[in-house]
């Protein structure tokens, strides 16, 4: 199944919403009561999420009308994770492009939630702060159950779904502070969406294509194959020393092509239109503003 948070035009207040191919159902209109978001679906469990298939099955057998997506907004596919990890240097190429070691210790920091922002939204960030605003695609990934001192073969088990990411950074702050979260966490600079889809639907994570247009431009073009740790070894390792809460989203890395290290370099402008693609989930769009 895939999930998104939505809304019509002129509603403040996102709904959860089963997205099928160019429609999509509110969840409000055929359950009652319904999930209040992504992260209350996930934490009622496996039942829950069962509950809901059944409730959409119903109404699609009793003729409930479906809404096209391209009539409704997005808000961030992930409305209220838990919190949100992302994880550095995790591409060879692109730990090797920025100058980064990505054979030691894996690169961890968070994202803060103000920067989470849906599909087709506008990211804007004032010129006198960064003036180096680059993209990154990423596969994010959405926890199921708390994991605690999970192994590796078994990790796969504890994801509940996944989504497309833009680990949107500015580069000129990040290389010049000594933490990653404040360069990566203005806000509406974390896009995902504009869709979660259930881990019954991703066979293999690591077996995706990724790839980055901007301004009808392809800049990054590669397979989650090519990651240094997979998601399963992301799991385990960050499950060792603290348990992960049910909702947790992982921002798993970012494979070469980044905007900084080309020559010329390529950085996301005033009018720019990003859009970040991963088979299987979909294609995640983000207008650009400098303010």
């Amino acid at each position: 199944m895939k999930f998104a948070h939505l809304r019509v035009e002129g509603q403040t207040t996102p709904r959860l919403s089963v997205v099928s191919g160019d429609s999509a159902l509110f969840l409000d209109e055929v359950m009652n009561p319904a999930p209040r978001d992504l992260q209350d679906l996930i934490e009622r469990g496996p039942d829950r999420l069962s509950e809901v298939r059944d409730a959409v099955d119903t109404a699609l057998a009793a003729g409930a009308e479906l809404l096209p997506v391209a009539g409704l907004r997005h808000s961030s596919a992930v409305l209220r994770p838990a919190q949100v990890i992302a994880i550095g240097a995790n591409y060879a190429a692109h730990a090797s492009e920025l100058k980064l070691r990505s054979e030691t210790a894996m690169t961890i920091f968070s994202l803060w939630p103000n920067s989470l922002s849906g599909h087709g939204s506008t990211t804007a960030w004032p010129e006198d702060l960064t003036t180096q605003v680059d993209y990154e695609a990423e596969l994010g990934v959405i926890i199921g159950r708390p994991a605690r001192g999970v192994h590796a073969r078994d990790a796969l088990d504890y994801v509940w779904g996944y989504t497309v990411v833009n680990d949107i950074t500015a580069r000129d702050l990040q290389f010049s502070e000594a933490q990653w979260s404040r360069c990566k966490s203005f806000d509406g600079f974390t896009p995902t969406g504009p869709v979660v889809v259930t881990a019954d639907e991703i066979a293999d994570p690591q077996d995706l294509w990724l790839t980055t247009n901007l301004d009808g431009r392809v800049l990054q073009d590669a397979s989650t194959n090519e990651m240094v740790r997979g998601v399963a070894e992301i799991i385990s390792y960050l499950s060792r020393s603290a348990t992960i809460p049910a909702g947790t989203l992982i921002s798993t890395g970012s494979p070469g092509g980044a905007g900084y290290s080309r020559n010329p370099q390529v950085f996301l402008r005033d009018g720019s239109t990003v859009t970040v693609s991963i088979e299987g989930i979909g294609s995640l769009t983000t207008h650009c503003r400098v303010i």
